[in-house]
């Protein structure tokens, strides 16, 4: 009995260190970025007031067709639900006990705080400190997110290029003034799948080109310990390249994966199509739509600001501007924001919201007592 208390006294020890390392941004960042994005909501609707006036804004929330604004808050929560089932997959094979509940609150904490920090770089440290809390270890977390990042970046990009093949005369007619941008993009999105497969199949080559980045990044004190964290980074790579030589043998998790993030991928580009249709707008197809809302999300990748704010929305006026209606455009950028990054957040908060433990029964009142006894 003593000698259980103590691996599991030295378990809890482990999650808590765990939870240390990969503890959320600072408090007063996550205000700074909440303020940030409130600031950039307010001037949003003070410019579309300005530039299109209260009556004519009146006019066109009376004319919406709220029909297709139903179906896009459907594709919203069909994206949420493929989010969550593609973390859940690779957490579940590692842990047999993991529940679909957990892995939907991890994800949409992630969405969270994909959106409210810098360059999405706040939703997986929140997501592998929030699986902590349920006894797994943060290096099995942060390999079932890289595969979920393989494996959604590569159907993601295979499904943009399928269609813009299909479509490639309407597309290359609307990017002229972007092209160089959208085949960079695309180049980048490429660029980090490879290098992702290579940290698990070429761990030479990954660290050739490492270490010496971070020694000099040491030299320049923007790591206290260089050498820690080299050596941090090779454990890294070595467990992921025992998930990912896992990940080659689960095919068929794999395939499950791979079609998920396809049905996410439409999902989150059809809510564009949607928010079209909703404001009266016709004669683009919905096979036109989804490339071009694919590149517009490779370019809010360049975006520092928590949730690409400004450049999300001023990269949907320079695309679509030109095929919505007069005066509707303004609205539709806000009805999209609405959909891609407020309700997320507002959602995501929800789940922040302590939850009362469950009161401990007698069982657990006995075990208890025995380890008062131990002790």
């Amino acid at each position: 009995m003593s000698e259980n208390f103590e691996e599991e006294q030295a378990s809890q020890d482990e999650i808590e260190k765990l939870q240390q390392e990969v503890r959320p941004a600072n408090k007063k960042v996550i205000v700074f970025n909440f303020i940030l994005i409130v600031v950039i909501f307010i001037g949003l609707f003070i410019y579309m007031i300005n530039v299109d006036g209260m009556e004519n804004i009146k006019n066109v929330l009376q004319q919406v067709d709220y029909k297709w604004v139903a179906l896009g808050l459907l594709c919203l929560a069909i994206h949420w639900i493929c989010e969550a089932v593609n973390l859940h997959i690779p957490i579940r094979k590692m842990y047999s006990e993991q529940t679909f509940k957990n892995s939907f609150k991890v994800s949409m904490l992630g969405l969270l705080f994909n959106n409210i920090t810098p360059f999405s770089t706040g939703g997986q440290p929140m997501q592998a400190y929030e699986l902590t809390k349920t006894g797994k270890r943060v290096s099995d977390s942060l390999s079932a997110m890289a595969m979920k990042f393989i494996i959604t970046q590569t159907a993601l990009v295979v499904s943009t290029i399928i269609v813009v093949l299909f479509e490639f005369s309407f597309f290359a007619n609307l990017m002229q003034d972007y092209i160089w941008i959208a085949i960079l993009g695309f180049a980048i999105n490429i660029v980090a799948i490879v290098v992702v497969i290579l940290a698990g199949m070429k761990k030479k080559m990954i660290t050739f080109f490492t270490t010496p980045i971070i020694k000099i990044l040491g030299k320049i004190h923007i790591f206290k310990n260089p050498e820690a964290t080299i050596e941090k980074l090779e454990k890294s790579i070595d467990h992921f390249r025992e998930q990912f030589l896992f990940m080659k043998s689960e095919k068929k998790m794999v395939i499950k994966m791979f079609l998920t993030a396809v049905i996410q991928s439409f999902a989150y580009y059809s809510i564009t199509y949607m928010v079209y249709r909703a404001f009266g707008n016709e004669g683009i197809s919905f096979w036109q739509i989804i490339p071009t809302q694919a590149f517009l999300l490779l370019i809010m990748t360049f975006i520092p600001t928590p949730g690409s704010g400004l450049g999300a929305e001023g990269g949907f006026f320079l695309l679509f501007n030109s095929i919505f209606q007069e005066g509707t455009i303004n609205m539709s950028i806000l009805f999209w924001r609405m959909y891609t990054f407020y309700l997320p957040i507002i959602v995501g908060a929800f789940f922040l919201i302590p939850i009362r433990k469950r009161k401990i029964d007698r069982k657990d009142k006995d075990s208890e007592g025995e380890r008062r006894k131990i002790k």
